[in-house]
């Protein structure tokens, strides 16, 4: 019996990658996305043609309704839910906080941190022995802004990400007596039209000698770090951070 896995934000970007990367793992994937069916349809194609099993469900994850409909959606058409990979996110333009409206920061916080409790809420209903489940792993997909702090840029950003951070902390400790493991990869400057929505397309490229490694990452390696965390091969290990940030 193949593994079941819903990747949040699973259509582009690092999501999507994951959503790679798990299919040849031999999950079947629930690729949740907010608005691009195409891309997400065209993925699940993809993945469908490699031998893969995909389903695509949209949901705005800073919508309790539609998170619960999400998992719904779910339950009814795989078995289960073995592994939650909490990557949907957004940030808004660059600027620093002084310009910042509570209408901004509220947008981001309710889909970053909200939603993403949320998705942990009814991902532990499911996973969890307390709740008849099989155990499962809930995987949170930070930044390695949440250290850094993203100054004259996405603060605001970059602190829902420290709360992704102290949720991973938490609830790992909270859940791990249940068969639930939870860890967090903090990605750093990866390739992803993510820069292009913040009104800087290029920011990889501008900022990447200041990265050790001198380049930016690929998505597809920080799905790797994901995919290790989501493997047996990390069973001792919850409420783990993996720095995938190229030594910044």
């Amino acid at each position: 019996m193949k593994k079941v896995a819903l990747i949040t934000g699973g259509s582009r970007g690092i999501g999507a990658a994951t959503s790679m990367r798990l299919s040849k793992d031999g999950y079947s994937l629930a690729i949740n996305y907010v608005s691009d069916s195409h891309a997400a349809d065209s993925l699940v194609e993809t993945i469908i043609l490699q031998g893969g099993h995909a389903i695509a469900v949209q949901a705005d994850i800073s919508v309790e309704a539609e998170v619960l409909a999400l998992f719904n959606a779910i339950d009814v058409a795989l078995d289960g839910l073995d592994l939650l990979v909490n990557n949907a996110g957004v940030l808004a333009t660059q600027m620093p906080v002084v310009s910042m409206t509570a209408e901004r920061i509220n947008r981001v916080m309710a889909t970053n941190v909200t939603g993403t409790f949320l998705c942990c809420r009814e991902a532990i209903k499911r996973m969890s022995t307390n709740y008849g489940g099989r155990g499962g792993v809930i995987i949170n997909v930070s930044s390695a802004a949440a250290r850094l702090g993203s100054a004259g840029e996405y603060v605001d950003y970059a602190a829902s990400k420290g709360a992704i951070d102290t949720l991973t902390t938490g609830l790992a400790a909270e859940v791990a007596d249940q068969g639930i493991r939870v860890n967090a990869v903090r990605p750093g400057l990866i390739y992803t039209e993510m820069h292009s929505k913040g009104g800087e397309p290029g920011r990889v490229d501008r900022l990447s000698q200041l990265v050790p490694m001198k380049r930016g990452g690929q998505p597809e390696e920080v799905a790797a770090a994901i995919a290790w965390l989501a493997s047996d091969e990390s069973s001792y290990s919850t409420g783990a951070f993996i720095e995938v940030s190229g030594g910044r």
